[in-house]
């Protein structure tokens, strides 16, 4: 079993849809945002359960939100796990996971703000799916917020 698959997540549970690779039979799940195949590890089940908790129960629009988004940061090109976007296709809210076995401390929370410093997005979350920490991006820095908002209340949290 793949370490950190095990560990009981703090979200809902997702109707995931699995298969062998042919050529390496490593196990492999179906990512509907992406609409591929990838391969079953602990950070991307955290991904699908989040990513499915909020189409089901926060009202995020699937179409809205964009897994392994490429940004470019002082030459180096990264990925950022989850990007959400508006409705005319500005980025809002970007998310980090880490596996139920990672902590999720300050280097986390750095990695996060270097893709923020390109995609400029007012909402912040990091997630290792027993923890979410969720941030409202503001002039004088990061306010964490007791809940994620609904996607109607992206724009107006309070």
């Amino acid at each position: 079993m793949i370490q950190g698959i095990e560990k009981e997540l703090n979200l809902p549970k997702a109707e995931l849809n699995f298969k062998n690779n042919d050529d390496s039979g490593a196990q492999l799940v179906f990512d509907r945002v992406r609409n591929k195949w990838v391969p079953y590890t602990p950070e991307e089940r955290v991904r699908l359960h989040f990513v499915n908790w909020l189409v089901e129960h926060r009202n995020y629009p699937i179409g809205r939100i964009g897994n392994e988004i490429t940004v470019n940061h002082n030459g180096h090109r990264r990925r950022c796990d989850t990007v959400v976007y508006d409705s005319t296709g500005s980025p809002v809210m970007i998310i980090e996971y880490k596996s139920p076995d990672v902590k999720i401390d300050r280097n986390v929370f750095d990695q996060i703000s270097r893709y923020n410093i390109v995609m400029g997005t007012p909402w912040l979350i990091v997630s290792n799916g027993l923890t979410h920490y969720c941030c409202k991006v503001e002039k004088k820095g990061c306010r964490f917020m007791n809940d994620i908002p609904s996607y109607e209340n992206l724009k107006n949290p309070d």
